[in-house]
């Protein structure tokens, strides 16, 4: 593709052999979309937030967002805003399994921003430092931290925070191209996270708007990143993350077949109906059948209209299998 292939990259002692990571994304990224990720070649995976006070608290949906059987590199995101409680959820998540811990210091949410967590601790650098130095004082595995270019555009302040974690221990910054107050609207910056990389000598992955090959070659290039993380692009494509990792690797990518495919998402699905049980399962897999059914539909396969709205509308766990298995049926079978 012309552009310099990426080595691996290291989250303190461990190795990431593929240059991207699919992106921690609330009521997305649960158990059975990073194995499906992890499944065709992603770099790393990370799990949704987890709240720390929450994770304390032992509440029952917190600590399955925590979840990680399965996956050869586990990551846990905690958020808050209480060193302690940090520390500890930290702890906590490293004895349940976690091979590393990230911080969220970059969610724009209201109800995040409105803690006084996530990216609002853009504005409090100082509380973000003391964040970062009781977590990784917390655990034996490495931290990682994720964060936006700054809370606005009249105050960027990515790159003296990244500098800071870096002296505090941490292993490895990801930088969104967004400001909090951006959202995510407009286009990600990615010349902006540059100055990040002149800042620190830990690996840097750069986020937002990435959605293909080319896209992740231009980030990689405008950033000085050293890898590419992948979000919303990844919904109903949990191996594009792969693909893309494979480009800016200089490796060569097979694209898995239409029956690799619907035997992905059908375990995905399998997953959420066993976590959440068959009837608040087919709920909270809506929003994965519609986009595993319009990527189907992007590659020439698909439901025609009127099934693909049963597929995201039925409550029964068993027709929604069904349908889901038929999104990529007649080519699945053309190719055997």
């Amino acid at each position: 593709m012309g552009a310099q292939a990426l080595p691996p990259i290291r989250l303190g002692p461990i190795q990431i052999e593929t240059p991207a990571i699919l992106a921690p994304m609330s009521g997305i990224t649960d158990i059975g979309m990073r194995r499906a990720a992890a499944r065709f070649g992603a770099g790393l995976v990370v799990s949704e937030m987890v709240a720390a006070s929450f994770y304390l608290a032992a509440d029952e949906e917190t600590r399955l967002r925590a979840e990680g059987e399965g996956l050869p590199i586990h990551v846990v995101q905690i958020a808050g805003r209480d060193p302690a409680a940090m520390a500890e959820a930290a702890r906590l998540a490293e004895g349940a399994g976690a091979h590393a811990i990230d911080i969220n210091m970059g969610c724009p949410a209201k109800r995040v921003v409105g803690g006084y967590a996530g990216s609002a601790l853009m504005r409090e650098p100082e509380l973000a430092v003391a964040l970062a130095r009781e977590t990784v004082a917390a655990v034996k595995i490495p931290v990682s931290a994720k964060m936006r270019l700054g809370w606005d555009a009249s105050d960027i302040n990515a790159p003296e925070l990244a500098r800071r974690l870096e002296s505090e221990g941490v292993a490895l910054v990801t930088v969104h191209g967004r400001t909090r107050q951006q959202f995510y609207k407009g286009q990600a910056d990615w010349a902006a996270i540059r100055a990040v990389r002149e800042a620190i000598a830990i690996p840097l992955v750069a986020n937002g708007d990435c959605d293909g090959c080319a896209s992740a070659q231009a980030m990689i290039a405008a950033s000085g990143a050293d890898a590419a993380m992948v979000g919303r692009a990844a919904v109903g494509r949990p191996w594009l993350v792969g693909e893309i990792g494979a480009a800016l690797a200089g490796r060569d990518w097979l694209e898995p077949t239409n029956a690799d495919k619907a035997e992905a998402a059908l375990d995905h699905y399998a997953s959420l109906l066993s976590t959440f049980g068959k009837a608040q399962g087919v709920r909270h897999a809506r929003k994965h059948l519609a986009a595993y059914s319009d990527a189907a539909a992007a590659s020439g396969a698909g439901l025609p209209r009127a099934l693909r709205a049963r597929l995201v509308t039925t409550t029964d766990a068993d027709e929604a299998a069904a349908l889901l298995a038929r999104c990529w049926a007649e080519q699945a079978e053309e190719a055997a």
